[in-house]
């Protein structure tokens, strides 16, 4: 039984990826004239709240946007 449990736990590391993709679902706004938006961004990294806000602030401020809610966050 060890021999067969062997190669599939080394088969299940090689397989996954060092660090998987994460989708957030988030709310933002953008003022004068008030325009609410919903969207998703993929990113990789640790699949948590507080680094999808840090990855969602630098790119959406960029474009005018203030971020409001992250809603969820996910692996792809």
């Amino acid at each position: 039984m060890m021999k067969t449990l062997i190669p599939l736990a080394l088969a299940a590391l090689i397989a996954a990826p060092a660090s998987a993709a994460c989708i957030a679902e988030y709310k933002a706004k953008r003022d004068n004239p008030l325009e609410l938006f919903y969207g998703t961004l993929r990113f990789d990294g640790p699949c948590t709240r507080s680094a999808a806000q840090a990855q969602l602030r630098g790119q959406l401020a960029s474009q005018g946007m203030t971020l409001l809610k992250v809603l969820s966050v996910r692996h792809q």
